[in-house]
């Protein structure tokens, strides 16, 4: 089935900043369905790279469900600012993070990148925890 648009919540985090992290994200169509959901350790990183690991997650899914637009919501203002273009990335370990974003980006006919807070990013929230709590505890 193609996606003329999806509509996708991501997150990412990692407990003690850098450690063990998680990313999440919520895929759904236009009438908000949920088309999938992705909740995957990524091992140790920082909050910064594990929320862009969750865009590039995200929009690899994308890819496969043949989208042609997407609207992106992230709670992370920072990686907003940066995909965007309103921040330049000058974290060495973000920038090949924000250039895989960019190469996967080109496929599509449109992609925004929107600033959330945080109460309005619950189940991509869920979803990291999940990830990182199936690694911790068990």
């Amino acid at each position: 089935m193609r996606y003329e648009k999806l509509i996708i919540h991501t997150d990412g985090g990692a407990r003690n900043n850098p450690g063990p992290a998680g990313i999440g994200a919520v895929i759904y169509d236009e009438k908000k369905n949920i088309v999938k959901e992705i909740s995957e350790y990524i091992g140790e990183t920082t909050n910064n790279q594990a929320e862009y690991k969750a865009v590039i997650r995200a929009l690899e899914e994308a890819k496969k469900l043949g989208a042609d637009e997407l609207e992106f919501y992230l709670d992370s203002e920072l990686v907003v600012r940066q995909l965007n273009r309103e921040y330049k990335v000058k974290n060495k370990e973000l920038a090949p993070l924000f250039m895989k974003v960019y190469n996967l980006s080109q496929g599509f006919k449109k992609i925004s990148f929107q600033h959330v807070i945080r109460e309005r990013n619950k189940e991509a929230d869920a979803l990291v925890n999940k990830a990182i709590d199936s690694k911790i505890f068990f």
